[in-house]
């Protein structure tokens, strides 16, 4: 029941704010109802996305959205294919699919706060997962679909087409595919890519050869841009975080430190590298990290203290 009820008030919204010069009213009412649920900003970014993709999509998939399934009359269907249907109608009224040959672009940047999660469609029906405080911009023009990580961790799941690559960059690392699903994570000092299906290519910067990836494979690009030798990755535990979930099979205790960084206000540090080199295997809630740090104690000759910023440091014990 939420979830139509999102839809409809998302179909509502977006013709609401087709008219030229909506008023500031308008505009604040939005962006209260945009921020009350996740549900609500990822309903309205299917309708902008299917707005924006009349230049992307097949002529044949807009006329497939428009076509309410079989006994779907209900009222948030007639307002979810009312839209794709004027959709379609204003791209064949321009006469979009008759000048294919010519350049088109998209552009968008998406963006999580901390502990949010945001899942985005993107024009070519391909969808990008974001993760706690992680920032993308999306640039696609006529060759190429691009798509840069300036922050966090993304996992894409990209449609095929062979004619478009779909590129992400991260930092010195460069990841193309043209189809498959692949997890994207930036650090301080690397950019990890993992697959999940498919095969992607990742490159670094200069003259090495670029290193492929299947699925359950896994690689990092350090920020002098080389590449590791490809190595098995378990790429469902690695995007645990799609499902709230943090999980750590015999993990450093530095990079666990790291990760859940990720979900804390201030960072979580190791006092030294012996600390930051114990081994850690157990699972934990994403939005709970605070029962992670009580439990560490009782699995790992540590302890904690609390630094004069406010941040916490695992220290030997």
């Amino acid at each position: 029941m939420m979830d139509s009820r999102a839809r409809d008030e998302a179909a509502q919204w977006f013709v609401r704010l087709q008219d030229a010069e909506p008023s500031s009213d308008v505009l604040q009412q939005f962006e209260v109802w945009r921020k009350e649920s996740p549900a609500h900003q990822y309903e309205f970014d299917v309708l902008q996305g299917i707005w924006s993709a009349t230049e992307w999509l097949p002529k044949a998939r807009l006329q497939a959205l428009c076509e309410a399934p079989e006994g779907h009359t209900k009222r948030r269907a007639v307002l979810r294919y009312a839209v794709a249907a004027g959709v379609l109608a204003v791209a064949v009224g321009v006469g979009l699919f008759s000048g294919l040959g010519r350049s088109t672009s998209y552009s968008a940047d998406f963006s999580t706060r901390l502990g949010e999660h945001r899942q985005v469609q993107l024009p070519d029906g391909s969808t990008l997962h974001l993760n706690s405080r992680s920032a993308v911009t999306v640039h696609f023009d006529k060759g190429r679909r691009g798509v840069e990580l300036k922050q966090g961790e993304a996992m894409f799941s990209v449609e095929h087409d062979t004619r478009r690559p779909f590129v992400v960059t991260a930092g010195a690392g460069q990841v193309t595919v043209t189809g498959t699903r692949f997890d994207v994570r930036r650090d301080d000092d690397q950019a990890r890519v993992a697959v999940e299906a498919g095969t992607v290519k990742v490159q670094g910067r200069g003259s090495e050869p670029a290193v492929t990836l299947t699925a359950g494979r896994g690689t990092h690009v350090n920020n002098d841009g080389t590449v590791a030798v490809a190595y098995a990755v378990n790429a469902e535990e690695l995007t645990a975080w799609r499902t709230g979930k943090l999980v750590f099979n015999n993990a450093l205790l530095g990079e666990v430190a790291r990760e859940v960084s990720r979900y804390r206000e201030q960072p979580l540090r190791v006092s030294t590298p012996g600390v930051a080199n114990l081994r850690l295997t157990s699972v934990f809630k994403a939005n709970d990290t605070d029962a992670l740090l009580k439990a560490l104690p009782h699995i790992l000759p540590v302890a904690l203290r609390t630094l004069p910023d406010g941040s916490q440091e695992i220290i030997s014990r």
